[in-house]
């Protein structure tokens, strides 16, 4: 695949969005450095940590202030 490519650029930018919502999980809700032992419950608190940022984006969305739902901290 051509780097030129809008294919390319597409795709980069999905990789992107996936390593920032990674980088997310590991620094704001405190999962890369963790004592969490066994991969259940590892999955739940990645879980959880996921649909808090789903809940807060909603939240913003309902709050009609859709340019702050990538937020965490604020009112």
């Amino acid at each position: 695949m051509d780097r030129a490519s809008y294919q390319w650029k597409r795709e980069y930018a999905h990789r992107t969005a996936v390593e920032r919502v990674n980088s997310r999980l590991d620094v704001s809700f405190g999962l890369e450095l963790h004592t969490i032992r066994g991969l259940k419950k590892m999955q739940l608190r990645c879980g959880l940590a996921l649909i808090v940022m789903l809940a807060m984006a909603l939240g913003r969305i309902r709050q009609r202030q859709p340019e702050r739902m990538r937020r965490l901290v604020g009112s």
